[in-house]
C-alpha cells in the first residue's frame, strides 16, 4: 500500500500522480505499487512540488509496519529514535503569521 498526500501542489504534478494512483480526496493518492515505481513517483513529486509540501507513506516490513518521507515546508519533521520514526513539531513563528521557524528536510525513500 502506498499513500501520497500533497498540499499546494501544481496541477501538473497532481495530474501526473493521478496517472499512477487513485485520488480518493483532494491531494490524497493511494495505490499498491512496486518499490521501483514508488521511487520513480517520489522523484516526480520532488521535481514538481515547487512551493507545496508532500508526504509519502508505504507498507514495509519493520517495527511500525510502514515507512514515510516528507518534502517541503512543514511543521512535522520525522525523527528516528531507537529504530522507530516519530514526528517532531517545529515551533510556530511568534510573529503571528503562522509560518514555521524552519522547514523539514526531504529524505530519500527507504526500501
Amino acid at each position: 500500500m502506498l499513500v501520497i498526500v500533497v498540499e499546494n501542489a501544481p496541477p501538473r504534478l497532481r495530474g501526473r500522480l493521478a496517472v499512477w494512483l487513485l485520488e480518493v480526496h483532494a491531494g490524497v493518492y493511494i495505490g499498491d505499487l512496486s518499490v521501483k515505481v514508488r521511487e520513480m513517483i517520489w522523484g516526480q513529486v520532488i521535481a514538481g512540488i515547487e512551493d507545496g509540501n508532500a508526504v509519502m507513506a508505504w507498507s514495509t516490513n519493520n517495527e511500525q509496519g510502514f515507512g514515510f518521507v516528507t518534502l517541503g515546508k512543514n511543521r512535522r519533521v520525522p525523527k528516528e529514535m531507537d529504530g522507530v520514526t516519530l514526528i517532531s513539531f517545529l515551533p510556530l513563528d511568534l510573529s503571528g503569521n503562522g509560518e514555521t521557524v524552519a522547514s523539514g528536510e526531504p529524505d530519500a525513500p527507504a526500501g
